[in-house]
């Protein structure tokens, strides 16, 4: 199957490391160095910024993801596992920096996915009901 969005390169990176990301999720952490290729964001699209290796670049690619059975599968059990933390909040599971992170990359996968409940839910858990104002910004300049 041709991998037109080299999705390959998310594998590669979470293979060493998804067991151990997912244990330190389960405890309501996360990993930092983790955050980039477990919890995928829109590419920005600021002057001068540097290449992002794990960035997606359009809603198409994202939804790809998703499809991808390695990586669909990861994300909807690392979101499902956000949902057993629902008695903490994202700052304290993430840290400020993360937990916006974690709020872009799920806006990203829900408008990219059209029957994603795990995706929608999670909003009104920890981030009031709302998406991410800067993602849906960027996504609206890309569409």
């Amino acid at each position: 199957m041709p991998d037109e969005y080299d999705l390959q390169r998310f594998v590669s990176a979470q293979d060493p490391v998804y067991d151990d990301a997912l244990a330190i999720l389960r405890r309501g952490m996360m990993c930092t160095p983790y955050m980039e290729f477990i919890f995928p964001r829109l590419a920005t699209r600021r002057s001068g910024a540097a290449p992002e290796p794990y960035a997606i670049t359009s809603l198409d690619e994202a939804s790809a993801y998703l499809s991808f059975p390695i990586l669909g599968g990861r994300y909807r059990e690392c979101v499902g596992t956000l949902h057993r933390l629902s008695g903490l909040s994202a700052r304290a599971v993430f840290g400020d920096v993360d937990a916006k992170k974690l709020h872009a990359s799920l806006t990203l996968f829900s408008e990219a996915s059209n029957d994603e409940f795990l995706l929608e839910t999670i909003f009104d858990v920890w981030f009031d009901g709302l998406l991410d104002e800067e993602t849906m910004n960027d996504l609206y300049l890309i569409s």
